[in-house]
């Protein structure tokens, strides 16, 4: 074989749509906080106290009882779950949702991967809100996708700015939303708003993605219905990582027949099936309603605390200095910080700071497009930690702002 360069050949450069994907900078960070003396309020993590485990293994033991679980499985999810998952978002949208038009994903954020592979061609637009899930930006960033943002305010998704847009000749393929307890700004969608949405989608084609890991988690008031209880151009994404465990892996959309199919198929390719084990053990727990019911209601009381613990050390320590989120369920709250002139904060330069101080947010950039500025906010998870690890995480965070200047 000649050794010359003459016959070398050039390695081929990764494709156009891999180089186009940025990592998520929250999941570099975690990597960074991962140290045993930060407490970091970085990560969107379960309080690891609040995971059924001991239900879990109950469940998981009955299961391995049944062969099938140790077997593959239909691509679009065991077939006991998705008749749980039916009559689960039946309930939630006021409309029977047939078995047939739900997929069972491995987590949420493959049925939104799955979902902007099957609606978006490259150079498509999507809207999507600003501050913007980051997990949301990769799969349409993925999808070669033309991301336009709408901002948010405190009753969510500013609809008024998007019909605005749309009447000015914009034509999104798909418009994305995080309608409760919106990661990373904590917000509810409004009912009206909800309502609007559904009708710009009707008008104008677009499909609308809901997605909604965090619904079950409110605190005082339970949020209005679906957007998908309002339109048929409406997917449905939810997850059970938040109220069982991020470890069974189990997510799941539900809308469009046709879209579900496509969906299955592009499924197929990428993962043949998902796990038949942990989806028996997700309908064995999501199907005891009376158990869920007593499940749900602690997460509520003790997310809920949690996040009152939070809010009054950050008001306690920081006064009017701190814009804070209305935190009214889910697991996170925003946050806006000025420093001791009165100037706007750098919160990504804050956080080498914070490090030194041993505590971790992420940076409101992280959830930019570039079209508007984030600089001076911070994504705070107050469900992970104890009240008084959260009120001690405060503290530092007051010594890393004085520190910051």
């Amino acid at each position: 074989m000649s050794g010359s360069a003459s016959s070398a050949v050039t390695p081929r450069a990764l494709s156009r749509r891999s180089r186009g994907v940025r990592g998520s900078a929250i999941r570099d960070l975690l990597t960074l906080t991962a140290r045993s003396d930060v407490i970091s309020l970085a990560g969107g993590l379960p309080a690891p106290e609040f995971i059924p485990g001991d239900r879990i293994a109950e469940q998981a033991r009955a299961a391995l009882a049944v062969p099938g679980s140790v077997q593959y499985a239909e691509t679009t999810g065991l077939r006991e779950l998705r008749g749980v998952l039916a009559h689960r978002e039946s309930g939630r949208i006021g409309r029977p949702v047939d078995q047939a038009d739900i997929v069972v994903t491995h987590g949420s954020q493959q049925a939104l991967s799955l979902s902007a592979q099957v609606l978006l061609d490259p150079g498509d637009t999507v809207v999507v809100e600003a501050p913007a899930y980051t997990g949301a930006l990769q799969a349409f960033q993925a999808a070669q996708a033309r991301v336009h943002t709408v901002p948010l305010d405190d009753e969510g998704m500013v609809t008024e700015e998007l019909r605005r847009l749309l009447e000015s000749g914009l034509r999104p393929a798909v418009v994305h939303t995080v309608s409760n307890f919106h990661n990373p700004r904590g917000v509810v969608l409004g009912e009206s708003r909800r309502h609007e949405l559904a009708a710009l989608a009707e008008r104008y084609g677009f499909w609308v993605i809901e997605d909604d890991p965090y619904g079950d988690l409110w605190f005082d008031a339970a949020p209005p219905p679906p957007v998908a209880a309002l339109s048929d151009r409406v997917l449905r994404l939810s997850s059970a990582s938040k109220i069982l465990a991020p470890a069974l892996r189990v997510g799941w959309l539900h809308g469009d027949r046709e879209v579900c199919r496509a969906v299955e198929l592009l499924k197929q390719g990428a993962d043949l099936c998902g796990s038949a084990l942990t989806h028996r053990i997700a309908a064995g727990l999501l199907a005891d309603d009376a158990w869920m019911t007593a499940h749900v209601d602690a997460l509520r009381s003790g997310y809920g605390s949690r996040a009152r613990a939070l809010v009054g050390a950050l008001d306690d320590a920081f006064g009017d200095t701190l814009t804070l989120s209305d935190v009214r369920g889910g697991m996170f709250c925003w946050a806006s910080v000025a420093g001791s002139a009165g100037a706007e904060t750098d919160t990504a330069r804050l956080l080498d700071s914070a490090l030194v101080e041993g505590v971790a947010f992420v940076p409101g950039a992280a959830f930019g497009t570039g079209e508007q500025d984030l600089s001076s906010s911070m994504r705070l998870c107050f469900a992970t930690y104890g009240e008084d690890v959260l009120t001690e995480a405060v503290a530092r965070l007051r010594r890393a702002v004085d520190r910051h200047g």
